[in-house]
């Protein structure tokens, strides 16, 4: 849809936030604000598919005697995830929809003069804005605890205070919209309330620091490129985090609003807190994914120019904020001082591309060139490298049996396995939801369209209901006929339930 309204040369201008009344019909007449709401709302909905499949193959799917205790916590973060999605994208859901409604058929949620009112596009707006921070940074924890896990050749210091850390984070994660709204004028009492749960939002971020610490201090650490980039992402994250908490106070805060400081800040955290983790996952993960090792002397070339880059380039940008300069704006006037790390910012973004293209040659050079990988070259403890590097089809010959929160270390000799489950057909193994004892066999559906259909059918009406709103009553006939023949009951055979052996 946005590529598309990029030939169509009607491509949203309104902002990521799309604030109204800018995004109103009245300032923003044509097609380019109702395709921004209409992508918005389709990308929510695949969202909340995706996080009630992931929730649900979390809670009823994991291994036998995989209890919650024993639980990854890269799956742990997961399933924070997913939950956190199931209500933050929800409101944004919500506000698009209500955005496109005033603009197609007239209502007045947002206008003010027909008793709407504009601050409730931000509230609602920014009750998914902050949680969607965590939603991004979440997953990355739990990249950062398996690789760390491995590297340090221990498990994770401190399990269930991770754990903890990472319910409470999703938990303090929908308290703290307001303080993106600082600057419009709310009552001192809320200004107040928001100040201290932005600063406690990092209380559970920093237990989860110094339990990895304790890990890597308790360990036999080896410093490999997906651990650089676990040490880089600490590094850089806490600086992010530390900055954070400064703009958590009002008076900062409005002193601050609109400038560099918050463009670096917002790089910080997210290059910090997400980008680097997600380079160190790629790199952990890619001989389990391809069965070939990434270049070692390539990984940590590139390693350094992406961390040296995206210091050289961020960290002046406080600097840049605290003189004035505004963010958006491309350019300054000289005699400010702003000149020097303006400089450095263009240097280090150079630095960082080439950091990022040495990365993705890597990948492509080591798909074909790269070192055969065995089933686990890291020597990790997690079930993902019981099998061979690529994985097969089926994954696992045999459900393995769960008896430790590291049991590839923790066994001795053959992992116990699952049998009694049917070889001539599909089927799940469903086991509880606390304890992981096997509960059901559910026969796996046989292969269909109808999803397909379904999706396509959704997206067709989503893109028609653009340029009619007529479009959607009438396309939900064919989407309810794709759902119907999807769900419509189907007979199949059970038997007897498997046991452990």
């Amino acid at each position: 849809m946005l590529w598309g309204a990029f030939i169509m040369n009607i491509a949203p201008d309104v902002g990521w936030t799309a604030y109204v009344p800018l995004s109103g019909p009245q300032f923003s007449p044509g097609h380019r604000a109702d395709i921004w709401a209409q992508m918005i709302t389709f990308t929510e909905v695949s969202a909340l598919a995706a996080a009630v499949v992931l929730v649900a193959t979390i809670l009823k799917a994991r291994a036998p005697g995989m209890t919650l205790a024993r639980m990854p916590l890269f799956a742990w973060a997961m399933l924070v995830t997913a939950v956190m999605i199931m209500f933050a994208i929800t409101a944004v859901a919500l506000c698009s929809s209500m955005l496109i409604s005033d603009r197609m058929i007239g209502t007045a949620f947002f206008n003010a003069s027909e008793h709407g009112d504009a601050l409730l596009w931000q509230h609602i707006f920014w009750f998914f804005g902050h949680p969607e921070v965590y939603i991004i940074f979440i997953p990355a924890t739990g990249f950062v605890s398996q690789i760390i896990e491995t590297f340090c050749r221990r498990p994770v210091f401190g399990h269930s205070v991770v754990v903890l850390a990472l319910t409470s984070t999703g938990i303090l994660a929908f308290g703290l919209w307001v303080h993106h709204m600082f600057a419009t004028g709310l009552p001192r009492v809320g200004y107040s309330f928001y100040t201290a749960a932005s600063m406690s939002v990092s209380v559970p971020t920093g237990l989860q620091i110094f339990c990895w610490l304790a890990t890597i201090w308790d360990g036999r650490p080896r410093f490999e490129v997906p651990m650089l980039y676990v040490v880089a992402f600490i590094f850089t994250f806490v600086i992010g985090g530390l900055t954070g908490v400064m703009i958590a106070a009002v008076p900062l805060d409005l002193q601050l609003h609109d400038t560099y400081f918050i463009v670096a800040h917002l790089h910080y955290v997210l290059i910090g807190g997400a980008v680097f983790p997600l380079l160190g996952a790629i790199t952990y993960w890619f001989p389990k994914v391809t069965g070939r090792m990434l270049d070692q002397i390539l990984g940590k070339i590139g390693f350094w120019l992406v961390f040296l880059g995206f210091q050289i380039t961020f960290f002046p940008m406080h600097w840049m904020g605290l003189l004035g300069m505004p963010r958006r704006v491309y350019t300054y006037p000289p005699g400010l001082g702003l000149e020097l790390p303006n400089q450095l910012s263009t240097i280090g973004s150079f630095v960082l591309g080439a950091g990022v293209v040495l990365f993705v040659v890597n990948l492509a050079f080591s798909l074909y060139k790269g070192a055969v990988a065995g089933p686990n070259p890291w020597g990790a403890a997690s079930l993902e490298w019981l099998t061979s590097s690529p994985p097969p089809v089926y994954n696992f010959e045999h459900i393995p049996v769960v008896e430790s929160d590291t049991p590839l270390w923790d066994v001795e000799g053959a992992i116990p396995v699952v049998s009694g489950l049917r070889v001539d057909d599909k089927e799940m193994l469903l086991t509880t939801v606390m304890e992981a004892i096997p509960d059901l066999r559910e026969p796996v559906p046989e292969p269909s369209l109808w999803p397909f259909i379904a999706a396509i059918a959704t997206g067709i009406v989503f893109v028609c209901s653009i340029f009619s709103p007529w479009s959607i009553p009438v396309g939900a006939i064919p989407i309810a006929i794709a759902l119907t023949a999807w769900f419509w009951p189907k007979t199949m055979k059970r038997f007897a339930e498997p046991v452990i052996s």
